[in-house]
């Protein structure tokens, strides 16, 4: 007879989908509580929501999955419905879809130096690689890097009589950078509201229209532009960059933090720099230590997307203004952005 476990209820409300996601409610984080009395079993679940419908699927569907467990008897499932967590102004998040536009996701992390930029760079590329009509806005408004990942540095958008911007196009990815509109040496000395308004107009005044994913680089932490974007913009979800070690995996898990206090799911979590490959013998080298990405995925309960190798040929793609999605389709880091983006499409 198999025996009522915590883990046999989890590995089955696992079957559970989130309504109108791919993924489970466990890895979103829905599952408060477990209590198992001989038989009898009672699930807690807590969701933030203003649709009725939701907590009604829920509690179906876990219920569906539950009865199949043998030997349970009597099955509770309890669900907490909260209201939608409310902006820092104190006001409930009025975010809504960016026009011509099906998917919105932001590529976060805690801390600078983990190359977030390369990744958003390459996510897009490799996204459009397979089929998916693809943008990427730099919502890095002091730090911005994407038009020189792109070639576009002294290339200028151009605006339509309605101000409408049209984005500059590499590769068949429509992108916007602040770092197309200043010079090479020209910082963005900007304040908190002017940043807030660049990074609303680069989300609502660039036609943006036809495309399948739009992916946001957002800057390093959790300031006025993150807020902004999370507040302003309905998101699909995010993903979180980090490195293997324990000093980029704290910041990582505030990045995580915030997402999840403003009701965003985290789609997953991409390792880059995991590791390297010596050229010379083929060893693999840990440099900044290993499974810190897979781990607080765990934590989070979230997938691990991938791990990308730290590769010479990727900084020198970037640098030369051409994805090595593109330019080095084989490489082993290509290889892994496009397993990611495969995986990162079939959860859309």
């Amino acid at each position: 007879m198999t025996r009522l476990t915590e883990d046999l209820v989890q590995d089955q409300l696992r079957k559970v989908k989130f309504p109108g996601y791919s993924r489970d409610i466990i890895s979103f984080g829905l599952l408060k509580e477990i209590k198992i009395d001989a038989s009898d079993l009672l699930v807690r679940l807590s969701v933030a929501t203003n649709n009725p419908s939701v907590p009604e699927a829920l509690k179906r569907d876990s219920e569906a999955v539950l009865r199949s467990i043998p030997g349970v008897k009597s099955i509770k499932v309890v669900i907490d419905i909260t209201n939608p967590p409310e902006t820092s102004a104190g006001l409930q998040s009025a975010a809504t879809t960016i026009s011509g536009v099906k998917h919105v996701i932001a590529v976060a992390s805690g801390k600078g130096g983990v190359g977030k930029s390369t990744v958003s760079a390459n996510l897009a590329s490799a996204m459009q690689q397979l089929g998916t009509s693809t943008g990427l806005c730099d919502c890095d408004i002091y730090g911005p890097s994407i038009s020189l990942m792109f070639g576009a540095m002294h290339e200028r958008p151009m605006a339509t009589s309605d101000n409408v911007i049209i984005p500059i196009e590499r590769y068949g990815i429509k992108f916007i950078s602040m770092g197309s509109l200043l010079d090479d040496a020209t910082p963005a000395i900007l304040r908190g509201p002017m940043v807030t308004r660049a990074t609303q107009q680069f989300l609502r005044q660039v036609d943006w229209s036809g495309l399948d994913c739009l992916i946001l680089d957002l800057p390093p932490g959790t300031g006025d532009i993150q807020l902004t974007v999370v507040q302003t913009v309905a998101l699909s979800g995010a993903i979180i960059v980090t490195t293997p070690q324990e000093v980029a995996l704290i910041d990582a898990r505030k990045a995580g933090s915030m997402f999840e206090k403003v009701n965003v799911p985290v789609l997953g979590i991409i390792e880059n720099m995991s590791y390297f490959i010596s050229p010379s013998d083929s060893k693999r080298y840990d440099i900044f230590g290993s499974g810190g990405g897979a781990r607080e995925a765990a934590r989070l309960r979230v997938p691990l997307l991938g791990e990308v190798p730290i590769d010479i040929k990727l900084r020198e793609s970037g640098d030369k203004g051409c994805p090595i999605v593109f330019d080095e389709p084989n490489n082993p880091a290509s290889k892994a952005f496009l397993k990611i983006a495969d995986q990162l499409r079939k959860n859309l």
